[in-house]
């Protein structure tokens, strides 16, 4: 009981954030939380706020552990455009879909680990390698895809979408079963540990034996994985991949999901719960402004402004204050 009172409470701003803004979207559009079952699949705006935010949170899960390195990935959008063409590509070329999907995530795999071998052997910036990746990776899916938009139909790899299981969407499943495997393995190997060793004080983590170097290259890896399984999703979406927009500025939307689910960019620490529920948070910030019908021009002004108060109300400041006022009280 004491660690789950422990965990609760390491996540209540996260959960009283979103807690706030699933309110005000009740607010805005009584109708919100009306679920219905339809074709054997749960429906509604509440239930699109989790199939919606799918694709940012594989994208959140695998900048979380970057991040908590010092690091960052700029290139995860772009990498999303690589893996979507890639199985586009193979589908419409006749290969099966599981090909398709393991060219996609091999191609993923291939660019996190460059991406790791820029930051970690040769010292580049990281901001600054994958900047690389990001800009020269659209290029490189428009040359997988001649420059247009490959089309296919495969009701299989379409499923990653449109399927479901025990009513459940299946974008909500492929996340939570990543989070899974990922909980997983940063709590039940020592990596998590060598992860957070490695942002805290990565020369200490050296000198006590912790290859630095390989976990470096381990958390991009993990990054360029997630962010193929977050194209694969985009692609089966649209039964297509467009290479100039798959995954546009969705890593920007990655990292505030990061930095909304409490982490620092200072590095040292990581959450996958925090960066689930600050997935969830940003898409029912995004679902609500749609839902009150703001003009186009005011959507990103309104979601700016309500993310800035979200942050403060979590920032570190804000909690001690309010944690000196009650010690006060309870003094008085």
């Amino acid at each position: 009981m004491n660690g789950i009172s422990k965990g609760l409470s390491r996540l209540a701003p996260q959960l009283v954030a979103l807690a706030l803004v699933l309110l005000i979207d009740w607010f805005v559009s009584p109708s919100f939380f009306a679920i219905q079952l339809v074709d054997g699949r749960l429906a509604g705006s509440f239930v699109d706020v989790f199939i919606r935010c799918a694709p940012v949170a594989l994208l959140a899960l695998g900048m979380a552990a970057v991040i908590a390195t010092r690091g960052i990935d700029l290139s995860v959008g772009a990498i999303m455009a690589i893996a979507g063409t890639v199985a586009a590509d193979a589908i419409a070329s006749g290969q099966p879909w599981y090909v398709a999907m393991a060219l996609a995530l091999a191609a993923g795999l291939a660019c996190g680990i460059w991406n790791g071998i820029l930051v970690a052997f040769l010292g580049l910036q990281p901001i600054v390698a994958t900047l690389v990746l990001m800009v020269a990776g659209r290029g490189i899916a428009q040359l997988i895809s001649g420059g247009k938009i490959i089309t296919f139909n495969d009701p299989a790899f379409d499923a990653l979408v449109s399927g479901s299981f025990l009513t459940i969407p299946a974008p909500v499943i492929v996340v939570l079963i990543v989070a899974a495997l990922l909980m997983t393995l940063m709590r039940r190997t020592a990596l998590g540990l060598m992860i957070e060793a490695t942002g805290t004080n990565p020369r200490a983590a050296f000198l006590i034996g912790i290859n630095t170097k390989m976990v470096t290259v381990s958390v991009y890896a993990i990054c360029g994985i997630t962010a193929a399984l977050a194209g694969l999703l985009a692609a089966a979406d649209i039964s297509g991949a467009d290479a100039n927009n798959a995954g546009l500025w969705l890593e920007l939307d990655a990292i505030l999901v990061v930095v909304l689910g409490g982490a620092s960019l200072l590095g040292g620490s990581f959450s996958y719960m925090q960066t689930l529920i600050g997935a969830v948070t940003l898409q029912a910030i995004k679902t609500g402004i749609l839902l009150a019908g703001f003009p186009p021009q005011m959507n990103l002004i309104v979601m700016a402004t309500l993310i800035s108060i979200l942050l403060i109300v979590q920032a570190p400041r804000t909690r001690n204050w309010f944690q000196q006022r009650r010690h006060r009280k309870k003094i008085a």
